[in-house]
């Protein structure tokens, strides 16, 4: 079962990746087929039967205009802070924020529980990015690999 939903996540986030308009950049590519994955997978976990498909389906566009979004806006420099602010913030425990001074865009990430399963110590979080004074947030999982390296699950 898990095998069907991951491959109907997957179909409908490279769908989507024709929905967005020409001319975009691969943030905005790359935005809108992670949010479609991620809203998707989201989307799976409610109802059942043909109401868990329209769920994935609707939080697979969902995801997907929320990627998008936050693709188009955040340039290279906003992505490096957030990733390290989000590191820190996974090994701490404690919340961290980071700032762009460049771009003026800004966020915090909070660290949540943590638990040990079979992908290893994984730890769930929040994040908030403020992309123009406007809030967008994402929710996710992080398990610790091997090497020491956060996956996002």
């Amino acid at each position: 079962m898990k095998i069907a939903k991951l491959a109907t996540v997957g179909l409908i986030a490279v769908s989507l990746t024709g929905c967005y308009a020409h001319g975009a950049g691969p943030r905005e590519g790359a935005g809108t087929i992670i949010g479609a994955i991620a809203g998707g997978l989201v989307g799976s976990q409610f109802g059942s039967g043909s109401g868990r498909l329209i769920a994935t389906g609707v939080g697979a566009v969902a995801g997907a205009a929320l990627g998008q979004g936050v693709g188009r806006s955040l340039d290279g420099r906003d992505r490096q802070q957030m990733a390290y602010a989000s590191e820190r913030a996974l090994d701490t425990g404690y919340e961290q924020d980071w700032y762009n001074d460049q771009s003026g865009n800004y966020g915090t990430v909070s660290p949540g529980r943590s638990y040990k399963s079979a992908q290893g110590y994984c730890r769930e979080y929040q994040q908030t990015v403020y992309i123009g004074g406007e809030p967008q947030q994402a929710y996710g999982t992080a398990c610790r690999q091997p090497d020491g390296q956060w996956q996002v699950m």
